[in-house]
C-alpha cells in the first residue's frame, strides 16, 4: 500500500543529504531520481506522483543543490556524488533499483553504473549530460581568487531563472511564478555559490566512450528534439556507446523534459520495464514518438 512521503536529511560522506522517500509495501522495484545542474528534487514533482502509485521512489538533492549541504570539505566530483548516492541507497536498504537521471543527473547515473552495475536493474537517462570535458585550467585557477563566488552569483543574477527556463523549455507557456520560485529558492543564500566554486574545481570530465562501452545495464534514453543544452546528436552518440540501449525522441520538446513531458516519460518507462532484456551488443533502433 502506498504511504506518505518520508522527507529527511542524512549525513553521507561527511555531507548532509536531503531526500524524499515514497515507500510502497507492494512494490518490488525502487526508482532513484537524480536531478540536473542548478536543480533539485523539484524537477521531478510531476513525475513522482505517477511513479509512486506502483513503485517505491527515492528522490534526493545532489550536493550542493536544493536542501542538501554546502560543505567546504566535500569533493563535488561526479565520482564522489555517485558514491554519495550509492551510500544513501545502502543506508536505506534499497534493492532492485532503477536509476533515473536528468541532464547532469544522467552522468551521475552513468558513474554509478560504471562503479556498481549490479545495483541497477535498468537505467533511464533523460537528456543526459555526456562527453563534456572538465573545466578549463584558466577557469579552475580563477576559482581560487578570493570572493570568486560573488562572480558566480552575479552571473546567475544576470541570466536569471526565467531566462534559464526559457533556454531549457520548448513550451514557454509552462513557465509560471510557482516554477520560477521553485528553481530560485535554493539560490537565495550565498553558500550555494561557494559550493559551486568548488564544483568548478572538482568536476572531472564525463565518462569516455571506452568506459561507456563497458556498461551493459539496459538503458532507456529519452530526448527532446529541440534540446539546446544537450542536442539530440549527443543522445544518438550515447545510444551507440551504450551497448544495451534504446533512444526515444520527443517532438517539440526541449531539455527540461520532466517539466514538459512527465506523462509521456512515465508511459515510455512503463513500456521499457515490461520488455525483456535487450541482447547485449545489439542496440535498439532510434524511435521517434508518433
Amino acid at each position: 500500500m502506498e504511504q506518505s512521503v518520508i522527507a529527511g536529511h542524512q549525513s553521507i560522506n561527511d555531507i548532509d543529504v536531503y531526500y524524499e522517500f515514497y515507500p510502497n509495501q507492494t512494490a518490488e522495484k525502487t526508482f532513484v531520481l537524480l536531478h540536473g545542474f542548478l536543480s533539485s528534487t523539484f524537477t521531478y514533482r510531476h513525475l513522482i506522483p505517477l511513479l509512486k502509485t506502483e513503485f517505491q521512489v527515492l528522490s534526493l538533492d545532489l550536493p550542493p543543490f536544493g536542501k542538501s549541504g554546502k560543505c567546504h570539505r566535500y569533493v563535488y566530483s561526479y565520482k564522489n556524488l555517485a558514491d554519495t548516492v550509492i551510500n544513501l541507497t545502502e543506508h536505506l536498504g534499497l534493492k532492485k533499483m532503477i536509476f533515473v537521471g536528468h541532464s547532469m543527473g544522467g552522468q551521475i547515473v552513468l558513474n554509478i553504473l560504471h562503479k556498481r552495475q549490479e545495483l541497477a536493474e535498468k537505467a533511464i537517462l533523460l537528456c543526459s549530460s555526456a562527453y563534456l570535458k572538465k573545466s578549463k585550467l584558466p577557469l579552475i585557477i580563477s576559482s581560487y581568487i578570493p570572493y570568486f563566488h560573488y562572480i558566480l552569483k552575479y552571473w546567475f543574477a544576470r541570466t536569471g531563472v526565467k531566462k534559464n527556463l526559457q533556454d531549457t523549455l520548448f513550451n514557454h507557456d509552462l513557465i509560471n511564478d510557482d516554477m520560477i520560485n521553485g528553481y530560485l529558492e535554493p539560490f537565495l543564500q550565498k553558500e550555494i555559490f561557494v559550493a559551486l566554486t568548488r564544483m568548478i574545481r572538482h568536476r572531472e570530465g564525463d565518462l569516455s566512450s571506452e568506459i561507456l562501452n563497458q556498461i551493459k545495464t539496459p538503458c532507456l534514453l529519452i530526448w527532446g528534439d529541440n534540446d539546446k543544452s544537450m542536442p539530440l546528436h549527443v543522445g544518438e552518440t550515447l545510444s551507440q556507446d551504450l551497448a544495451n540501449s534504446e533512444l526515444i525522441v520527443l517532438k517539440e520538446t526541449g531539455h527540461a523534459i520532466p517539466e514538459e513531458r512527465p506523462t509521456e516519460i512515465y508511459h515510455y518507462i512503463k513500456g521499457f520495464l515490461e520488455k525483456e532484456k535487450v541482447d547485449i551488443g545489439v542496440p535498439l533502433s532510434l524511435k521517434t514518438e508518433a
